[in-house]
């Protein structure tokens, strides 16, 4: 592959380095400038940039060094807005464990009030002579999390409405994104790989929702922000099952969602959780249109351990059996620091998954 994701891909967030961590402790309380905070930011995607170059990457993410959590961040410049409310006992439970749903807090209208990632963008790209790749949130994210009923509780009267200026708000980014300069953005939107998982099923049924009518929409509401791409952007849809300090939100095979997902949503590229048996079988992959590529997460964030350069590679032997060896990159399977306290890893640990990322690349494809 020439153009992004190239071979060897990451999802997007590093571990952050400690120092930043406590600054930003002293940041909310008042007790650090915001000059300050951004001084260490730039300092820390610095080292960042190097350290994924010198594992070799073609493509460079400034590990969302300056968000709290993929998401939050983005919809916090979207209005009065939290996608991942959690109680204030809620605290991160045993590696290896599921663990709970976060809510969503619609308490404002969404509105893009102007460029929120085209800054993070244009700073990479002066590190750089490689690709910078901007991660966002999916458009659903918001509603999966706490559904109509979220919606309507305070900020809104129509549920169209909300649809309308999620919509408008991400179409506005990408396009912001673009006059930046930017030709490689992932959008996180994890719902799709959750509506297998039984337990999300009932939730979701808990709240008056059938949940093949839910996807069905969310593709709809998906495509709507996809449709008309700036010329020369490609985006890709990077699915996972939760990452939270090494936990996870669900589990279960792509086979209920794969056909409508791969052939009705209107992306080309999905970069796809595989590193453990919480994924199910490659068998879904069949779905996948012969225009359209895959990136497989064959390599895990959540643990330390480093996987086998043998076993990854009749990972991919067996994945093509349904798609061919010529659509797949390979990359971990989700970032390594979904929230700003990172998984239980050390950032060694996490530098040589990426250089294993790179070594099969080469290996596989030259």
């Amino acid at each position: 592959m020439t153009t992004p994701p190239f071979r060897a891909d990451h999802i997007g967030s590093l571990l952050r380095p400690p120092e930043l961590l406590q600054l930003r402790r002293e940041f909310e309380a008042g007790n650090t400038s915001p000059e300050a905070m951004k001084e260490a930011e730039d300092a820390a995607i610095m080292n960042a940039v190097a350290m994924q170059e010198r594992a070799g990457l073609q493509i460079i993410s400034d590990g969302e060094f300056r968000r709290a959590s993929y998401h939050s961040y983005f919809f916090s410049k979207l209005g009065n807005l939290k996608p991942d409310w959690r109680p204030p006992e809620d605290a991160p439970g045993a590696h290896g464990t599921r663990a709970p749903q976060p809510i969503a807090l619609i308490d404002s209208r969404v509105e893009w009030n102007g460029p929120i990632h085209a800054g993070d963008y244009a700073f990479v790209k002066t590190l750089t002579s490689r690709t910078p790749k901007v991660t966002i949130p999916g458009p659903c994210a918001l509603h999966f999390r706490g559904g109509d009923a979220a919606v309507l509780k305070s900020a809104y009267s129509s549920v169209e409405d909300f649809w309308d200026d999620i919509v408008n708000a991400f179409r506005a980014e990408l396009r912001s994104l673009a006059d930046a300069g930017c030709n490689y953005v992932q959008m996180d939107e994890t719902a799709f790989a959750k509506f297998e998982d039984p337990e999300v099923q009932d939730r979701l049924r808990e709240r008056g929702e059938r949940w093949p009518d839910t996807i069905r929409h969310y593709v709809k509401v998906t495509n709507r922000v996809l449709t008309d791409l700036p010329a020369g952007m490609r985006v890709g849809v990077h699915l996972c099952r939760g990452n939270r300090a090494g936990q996870f939100h669900a589990a279960g095979s792509y086979e209920p969602v794969a056909d409508l997902m791969f052939n009705q949503l209107n992306a080309d590229l999905f970069l796809l959780e595989y590193d453990s048996e919480r994924a199910g079988g490659f068998e879904p992959l069949r779905f996948l249109p012969k225009h359209k590529s895959v990136v497989l997460g064959l390599v895990s964030t959540k643990t330390g351990q480093l996987e086998d350069k043998g076993f990854i590679k009749q990972r991919i032997a067996d994945a093509t059996q349904f798609v061919d060896l010529d659509r797949i990159a390979i990359s971990p399977q989700c970032g390594f620091a979904s929230i700003d306290i990172g998984n239980p890893l050390t950032q060694e640990e996490q530098e040589a998954k990426l250089r294993l990322v790179v070594d099969v690349a080469r290996e596989v494809w030259g």
